[in-house]
């Protein structure tokens, strides 16, 4: 991992604004791109991180969670919240920021909005898991749910999975409209539907991307045929899910940490010794994902520490090659580590 500055006492800050520049100027399919390299390196190394369902501060309006990692040499977390009704009021539904720190001194050496950066990883991490779950030759993916996630993962699956056609479904139809609009001359063939059920015809892919805060059937079991595969990704917390049990009873389910997932995943609703595999089994080689055309997967995904670990990572690795940071004064450094007091007496002195 590079570092940006040599200064221990100046941290690396990716704002907002710096996180789009570097998006636009490496390109967000790059980007989507090598994040999700990022990702499967990190899940093949999944032995050597610390690993904890996410700390939730629950309310009636929403979920203020910290997600937090370590691989021994860096500790990463992340600070995210889930509030459905924000949309309503003009806000985001999700709002995030990171920090890296180097487990040797406990300095942090970089904080990073992750708003964007958390979409980017979602998306990201979608792909890698369709790449060695989805059906062969796959081309057509649903997409219920035309929020604030879509183009991303549109242009993740695009870039990892040649994707070229897309089948949109959302209950406003504005939503699909923003989609379309935001996609138009990507390289994809866009087909606005009207009903979830128009959507997934011919879909080799379905992703699922919804908001609500609710027990939800975004999927009943007629709409899923054989082969398929299942991209859910709107169910991320207790009583919000997205899939009708049935489907996963016919489905092999894939996860990130089961133990999150069966508290946020929609597996929850499923008794606590139903069968899933976690993706980093599959991405090592050491359990087989897809097996033939006819088996339906599932990947159940709230999102996990590790993989915003794994995004913070590569926007580190991106900040010498842009220069897109700016360095914050965030450690006191007194000339005598122990004299933190009479370096403020000090700064009173020098003003």
């Amino acid at each position: 991992m590079t570092a940006a500055n040599k200064n221990l006492n100046l941290v690396p800050f990716v704002s907002v604004d710096h996180m789009m520049k570097i998006v636009l100027e490496i390109g967000v399919e790059e980007v989507l791109s090598g994040i999700a390299a990022y990702v499967e390196d990190d899940f093949r190394r999944w032995d050597l991180f610390d690993k904890t369902p996410r700390i939730a501060s629950h309310s009636a309006e929403g979920v203020i969670e910290l997600m937090p990692t370590s691989d021994g040499k860096v500790y990463g977390f992340k600070y995210v919240n889930g509030h459905p009704k924000n949309m309503k009021e003009g806000l985001q539904t999700v709002t995030a920021f990171g920090v890296l720190s180097d487990v040797d001194t406990g300095y942090p050496v970089l904080l990073s909005e992750m708003t964007i950066l958390t979409a980017l990883r979602t998306a990201a991490t979608s792909a890698v898991a369709a790449k060695y779950l989805a059906p062969e030759g796959a081309d057509c993916m649903a997409i219920i749910g035309n929020g604030a996630q879509a183009e991303f993962q549109a242009l993740a699956f695009k870039a990892i999975c040649g994707i070229s056609r897309l089948r949109l479904f959302d209950i406003d139809p504005a939503a699909t409209r923003k989609c379309m609009t935001n996609l138009e001359g990507r390289g994809f063939e866009i087909t606005p539907c009207t009903s979830a059920e128009a959507a997934v015809e011919s879909a080799q892919i379905i992703t699922t991307v919804t908001a609500d805060k609710q027990y939800a059937t975004i999927l009943t079991d007629n709409l899923v045929g054989s082969g398929v595969h299942i991209n859910a990704i709107g169910g991320d917390c207790p009583g919000k899910t997205e899939l009708h049990r049935d489907i996963l009873l016919r489905s092999d389910i894939f996860v990130e940490y089961t133990p999150q997932t069966r508290i946020e995943g929609d597996i929850q609703q499923l008794p606590a010794d139903h069968p899933v595999t976690e993706m980093w089994q599959v991405i090592r080689g050491d359990v087989a994902g897809r097996r033939d055309g006819k088996q339906i997967t599932l990947f159940d995904s709230v999102g996990f520490a590790i993989e915003d670990f794994s995004a913070l990572r590569y926007i580190r690795d991106q900040l010498e090659r842009t220069g897109l940071y700016q360095n914050l004064d965030m450690i006191a450094d007194p000339d005598e580590p122990r004299d933190l007091f009479g370096m403020i007496m000090r700064a009173a002195k020098a003003g």
